[in-house]
């Protein structure tokens, strides 16, 4: 069974910085491209950024892109989101998850992790 627990999140004020974490287990981790998804209240889930499998090619929406930066250790099983340049509209619960275009993702969402930007 595929588990994908994030962390890291918090409140913080505009311009500041985060670094989310999310450990995986039960699949082969390696093999995947992995992303950090956000949801905002009353929005749709969206893909923030993705990294494929080895950690060569990233991918960034373009509301987050020059702030945010995605990464990866496989020896580790670990997907990090490195969040520079806080603004209040990055307010949402963050997740990770193999992304699985058009259908969101591939396996179960995990709990996410609460991230709060205040001006």
């Amino acid at each position: 069974q595929v588990q994908l627990v994030e962390s890291g999140g918090g409140l913080v004020q505009a311009g500041g910085s985060l670094r989310l974490s999310c450990a995986a287990s039960g699949h082969t981790f390696s093999s995947y491209a992995m992303g950090w998804f956000r949801q905002a209240p009353g929005k749709e889930r969206e893909l923030v950024a993705s990294i494929f499998r080895r950690g060569d090619i990233t991918t960034y929406a373009d509301s987050v892109k020059g702030r945010f930066i995605i990464s990866r250790d496989n020896t580790k099983s670990t997907v990090y989101l490195q969040m520079n340049g806080l603004k209040p509209e990055d307010t949402a619960v963050y997740y990770c998850n193999v992304p699985n275009p058009p259908y969101g993702a591939l396996f179960s969402w995990g709990q996410g992790t609460q991230v709060t930007v205040s001006s």
